[in-house]
């Protein structure tokens, strides 16, 4: 009788071992799912710039003619690469576009940000006889705006490839005195 009785007892240990192990191991699982296995959005945004040429007329024709290097930045906070496409990057001043770039295909490694240059040039040739440019070279301060999209997957373990699209749309100031980019704010 006892035998019987022991032996049930190690029965129900074991299956209270095994039930255990079993919460456990669905524990892990769901941890990871809702933590390793989350795609989020890259975030892609204008870091800096510096000027090689700077050309700004203030006379009765104000106007502006600027060589840049613009430095951009691709956040990926995902367990796994960010392989995006070619893709454009657009400046505006107002709604009107005064500069684009190509950024090349490339990736952005896991839980890296990936720095990188592009040059552009910057000219108001589009913006003849506005007199809003006029006043804001005259004040020293030249708003811009700088758009663009990237479209790239993340890819998770190997396996998994989720498509991601980013969309950048950055404000900021070119200060004309100090020949300088200023008040980068990115959405």
């Amino acid at each position: 009788m006892e035998d019987k009785e022991l032996r049930r007892q190690k029965h129900k240990k074991w299956l209270l071992y095994g039930l255990a192990f079993v919460i456990f191991q669905s524990a892990i699982i769901a941890l990871f799912t809702l933590t390793v296995m989350k795609v989020r959005n890259p975030k892609f945004r204008v870091r800096s710039a510096a000027f090689e040429n700077f050309d700004v007329q203030t006379a009765s024709n104000a106007s502006f003619n600027l060589r840049t290097n613009v430095a951009l930045g691709i956040k990926n906070t995902n367990f796994g690469p960010y392989k995006y496409d070619n893709s454009t990057i657009y400046f505006y001043y107002g709604d009107t576009e005064v500069g684009s770039a190509v950024i090349s295909k490339s990736k952005a490694q896991f839980r890296r940000t990936k720095k990188f240059t592009v040059a552009v040039d910057l000219a108001s040739t589009n913006l003849a006889g506005n007199s809003q440019l006029a006043t804001d070279i005259g004040s020293g301060i030249v708003p811009l705006s700088s758009r663009s999209i990237l479209t790239g997957k993340v890819e998770l373990m190997l396996i998994f490839k989720k498509k991601k699209s980013v969309n950048m749309n950055c404000t900021m100031e070119i200060n004309t005195n100090t020949q300088m980019l200023q008040n980068i704010t990115c959405k």
